[in-house]
């Protein structure tokens, strides 16, 4: 139910003017995966969330992103419902650089494998979780404005309706509109080539596989519905409106030397290899997540994964200063931990589009020394851990190799029964793990934040690209799997870091 927020007169609007705005307590632009990530975690801290989107709908026709990546399945394995994608999709090795494909089995993960599993299909179920949730939706509305002030936000939708907000956060796309109205520097690389992407019939059937001539990579594949999935580099980088059938058909042509008869496309859409990242994802109430902070190109299927992820970093920490636990300063560790993790997947994904730019002889020699060197063990797993986000590590300082990373889903045993580490993490609360005297550690002052689980656990620590750890005593982990400190024989800098993630110790 939406909640009355404390409010004072803007600049320009009545004081019933302002009564007459729907409140909650946080705003979500976009209801793509990322927006939808995030007002699940919010909901989860019972925080007041709505989401306002464009579509009539969760419907989209585009193909867009393919598919989950290891730490995204580990993501939802976290709240309880990874069951359901895996019901959906097929497990398959999904990681890749330059089109060499990364097998992560060897990898310490429950989940040593990616996810084919269709952008609209992951859409739908998050929205169902979300509306599990009680997660209102505005649909066929858009953030057109918004205006700032101390104690919060009036935002303006399409059609003059106006939600009363204390954040909002833009999940609202590269061309996002809350970034743009927020003032937020977008700076980056201009495109280099352009791609054409679409799902269609043909009535003659194509040589499947990939390739590289002069303009560039192309590819044919079929999909689950009987068509064909084609991406094609085109010749000409500058273009007018919409991508059409008839351009479809002379790309084919330019590359095939025939389009195959080509018709009945479900959708044709253009990207280009734009890499471009927000100079701040924090500018007062206003927070950006997914594409709105960064977009590059597709190649490697990190887009989505990396949104998702954007939103579980984000989530519990807005939370928290919504609530009034933790101060505004919390927030800005969003940007410290994500803004390096995009910057990673944009030079990622530029190195690889260099590689595969044109099939000329220096990149193709490149392409198989490249080729050659990931075949070998330890590349192979240090680059998989990267593409798949399991060695993601933000910066907490000095300490034990755990600390900052994320924590392995361990079989305990806990209060005489056997469990998984991740159920612990569930409800999107952080959580104490003592492994040593019980009793030991008292957390009393944070107990209304986090749980405490005296647990047993007799098997190796393995980190993925790292390898075996030392075991520790005692491990905290925050509500987004990350572990915020690893305690030894005592408990030395504890205290800190309960206040630190979780707020100032309760009386």
């Amino acid at each position: 139910m939406p909640v009355s927020l404390p409010t004072s007169r803007p600049r320009g609007r009545t004081r019933a003017e302002r009564a007459s705005a729907t409140s909650h307590e946080v705003v979500i632009a976009g209801a793509g995966p990322t927006g939808l990530m995030l007002a699940a975690e919010l909901a989860l801290a019972h925080v007041d969330v709505a989401i306002v989107e464009r579509r009539a709908s969760q419907d989209i026709a585009e193909t867009r992103a393919g598919g989950l990546h290891a730490r995204s399945i580990e993501i939802l394995d976290q709240r309880g419902i990874a069951e359901r994608f895996l019901r959906e999709g097929q497990i398959t090795q999904l990681a890749g650089f330059a089109w060499t494909r990364l097998d992560v089995g060897d990898l310490p993960t429950r989940h040593p494998y990616g996810l084919a599993l269709r952008q609209n299909h992951i859409e739908r179920l998050l929205a169902e979780w979300a509306s599990e949730l009680a997660v209102p939706i505005y649909r066929s509305r858009e953030v057109t404005g918004f205006a700032e002030d101390e104690t919060g936000l009036d935002v303006t939708l399409s059609g003059g309706m106006r939600l009363r907000a204390l954040y909002l956060v833009g999940c609202d796309g590269g061309r996002s509109l809350v970034r743009k109205s927020a003032g937020i520097d977008f700076p980056g690389s201009e495109p280099t080539l352009s791609n054409l992407m679409a799902e269609v019939e043909m009535r003659e059937e194509p040589p499947f596989g990939l390739r590289h001539d002069a303009l560039g990579f192309h590819g044919l594949s079929k999909t689950g519905s009987g068509r064909v999935l084609v991406v094609l580099t085109e010749a000409n980088l500058a273009h007018d409106g919409e991508p059409s059938l008839s351009e479809l058909s002379a790309a084919l042509k330019t590359v095939y030397g025939t389009d195959f008869g080509v018709h009945n496309p479900a959708w044709i859409s253009r990207f280009t290899d734009a890499a471009r990242q927000a100079a701040s994802y924090r500018r007062g109430r206003v927070l950006l997540a997914g594409d709105a902070a960064h977009i590059h190109h597709s190649v490697g299927g990190q887009g989505l994964n990396l949104g998702v992820q954007d939103a579980v970093n984000l989530g519990w920490k807005l939370a928290q200063v919504v609530g009034r636990i933790s101060p505004e300063s919390l927030l800005d560790t969003y940007h410290s931990e994500r803004h390096p993790v995009a910057a990673r997947v944009l030079k990622n994904t530029m190195a690889q589009i260099a590689l595969l730019r044109r099939g000329d002889e220096g990149r193709k020699a490149a392409r198989e020394v490249i080729a050659e060197l990931l075949a070998m063990d330890e590349p192979r797993r240090r680059l998989g851990a990267m593409m798949s986000g399991l060695d993601i590590a933000y910066d907490l300082g000095e300490g034990h190799a755990l600390l900052g990373r994320r924590m392995p889903d361990l079989d305990l045993v806990a209060g005489g029964r056997k469990l998984r580490l991740f159920t612990l993490l569930h409800g999107a609360r952080g959580v104490l793990l003592n492994f040593g005297k019980r009793g030991g550690l008292d957390i009393t002052p944070w107990a209304d934040r986090i749980g405490i689980v005296d647990a047993d656990y007799d098997g190796p620590w393995l980190l993925p690209a790292i390898g075996a750890v030392a075991a520790p005593s005692a491990v905290l982990v925050r509500p987004d799997g990350h572990v915020a400190w690893v305690g030894d024989e005592s408990s030395r800098g504890l205290m800190e870091a309960l206040t630190r993630w979780f707020g100032p110790g309760g009386s």
